[in-house]
């Protein structure tokens, strides 16, 4: 007798757009061009926060951690998806698809709680100005920082092994564009209630918990804004936060629907353009949104800037 936990599927074939081949050339086209800025826009404040002094404070250093998950976030699915755009079967070792999933939690996870991390950055700076340095010290920010990365790690390893322990015993097509927990779910053939009640219930803590903290900071931080008795100390506060501001509603925002959703609320292309829009839209406009809306980092590049031309005329 086959044991139950066995599994006959040895890779799975992921389907991406396939119902709509005439547009396959077009969406690699856009995804190509939407990963390369991705990667140039983030990679540039990486490199820009590091090369400057005058940015090593805890809201730089949250943002350049920030990029270094935007990215890897992008690598881990970007060109994954981009074969499956430009070939007529892509396939996937299940060991692949593993690897792929625990990078997409890790990475997802840890950007929910660096956007945490960077709301109660702001709350200090803004609404207790005077002891914000004792309380956003260099031992808090780097406790901030590795609880983010380290505790996705324990709980990507936990749901990753966890659904790789189910057997899958086919069909074994991935109706979608990358090893994502829903999809891939769908095809084991096993009881899955515990999983999917241990899934919803750890979505709801880590995507609304961290999310109703950054608004309760930012409802304190509109109260202490509008307590400013100088209007261009004002209008400072509010162009300091509204990136994080926006930035923060996009992804969580997307992060909502896709994964609080009923399970057969939507079409299943319409789960992949929902999964789209928090995997390539907040990596793609993070560097705009920091980079547009502030000021420091826009003197920063000059300066570097101005350095290579130097060095280059030198």
């Amino acid at each position: 007798m086959t044991k139950q936990n066995q599994s006959s599927v040895v890779e799975f074939i992921l389907l991406g757009f396939s119902n709509f081949p005439e547009l396959q050339e077009l969406i690699f086209g856009v995804f190509l061009v939407i990963y390369l800025v991705t990667l140039m826009g983030n990679v540039v404040i990486i490199v820009t926060i590091s090369l400057n002094q005058s940015l090593h404070v805890p809201m730089y250093l949250f943002l350049q951690n920030l990029s270094v998950v935007e990215v890897s976030f992008s690598a881990v699915i970007m060109p994954e998806m981009l074969v499956v755009l430009s070939t007529e079967k892509a396939t996937i070792s299940v060991a692949g698809c593993s690897v792929q999933m625990y990078f997409i939690l890790q990475f997802g996870g840890t950007e929910c709680f660096l956007l945490g991390a960077m709301a109660y950055d702001r709350f200090a700076a803004i609404c207790h100005p005077l002891n914000y340095p004792t309380i956003m010290t260099k031992i808090v920010f780097v406790r901030l920082v590795t609880f983010s990365w380290i505790s996705w790690a324990i709980v990507a390893t936990v749901q990753t092994t966890w659904v790789f322990s189910f057997p899958f015993c086919g069909p074994n097509e991935i109706n979608h564009l990358f090893c994502e927990t829903p999809p891939v779910l769908e095809l084991v053939c096993a009881d899955t209630f515990l999983f999917e009640i241990y899934a919803f219930t750890g979505t709801v803590l880590i995507i609304l918990v961290p999310f109703v903290l950054i608004l309760l900071s930012y409802i304190r931080i509109l109260v202490a804004i509008l307590k400013m008795p100088s209007t261009t100390g004002r209008q400072k506060a509010f162009s300091t936060c509204a990136s994080h501001l926006t930035s923060v509603t996009l992804f969580f925002g997307t992060g909502i629907m896709t994964y609080l959703q009923p399970k057969s609320g939507y079409s299943p292309e319409a789960k992949k353009l929902m999964s789209l829009a928090y995997t390539l839209l907040t990596p793609l406009l993070n560097p705009l949104i920091y980079s547009l809306r502030n000021n420091e980092m826009k003197r920063a590049w000059m300066k570097l800037w101005q350095r290579k031309m130097v060095s280059h005329t030198v």
